[in-house]
């Protein structure tokens, strides 16, 4: 009776659990296997990889603050040792009501170099101002009073 009753239970066991399992099993694998993989034309791509929009604000922005970078760059290479005579003060920036941001002080040794680049960057940002239609709160900024200097950096005086 033991031996009937285990061979049952081994038919039982193949039949309905082993069998069904392994089905499943090659199934899954059969589908697995034959799945296409997506294209991926529609993805969205890197953002290294896009081309750059030259028409964008952020772009132009971005042209603005690596111009603005490169004469902040300039400029503070040379320390400021108190003796203020051998600096100058030239305005920087463009509001869109006219008039700069503000005034930058550089030194008098480097004016044919730093002059034209915030020429440049004074045009470009009135521009940048008419291109997408900036506005600003048209304050006018005063001209400085003199320079003095602060841990080694040259800084505008404005009048009170």
């Amino acid at each position: 009776m033991k031996i009937i009753d285990q061979k049952k239970r081994f038919i039982v066991r193949t039949l309905f659990i082993k069998i069904p399992l392994l089905v499943l099993c090659t199934s899954l694998t059969v589908i697995s296997c034959k799945t296409k993989i997506p294209d991926t034309e529609n993805l969205p791509k890197d953002i290294s990889e896009r081309p750059v929009d030259e028409s964008s604000q952020k772009y132009d922005q971005a042209q603005l603050d690596k111009l603005k970078a490169t004469i902040n760059s300039a400029i503070s290479k040379e320390k400021c040792t108190g003796n203020t005579d051998e600096w100058a003060s030239a305005p920087m920036g463009s509001k869109a009501c006219g008039g700069p941001k503000f005034y930058i002080a550089y030194p008098k040794k480097l004016e044919s170099s730093i002059l034209p680049k915030i020429e440049d960057y004074n045009n470009k940002e009135k521009d940048f101002n008419t291109k997408f239609g900036i506005t600003s709160d048209c304050a006018m900024i005063g001209e400085p009073t003199g320079i003095r200097c602060v841990n080694g950096k040259a800084e505008v005086i404005y009048p009170k």
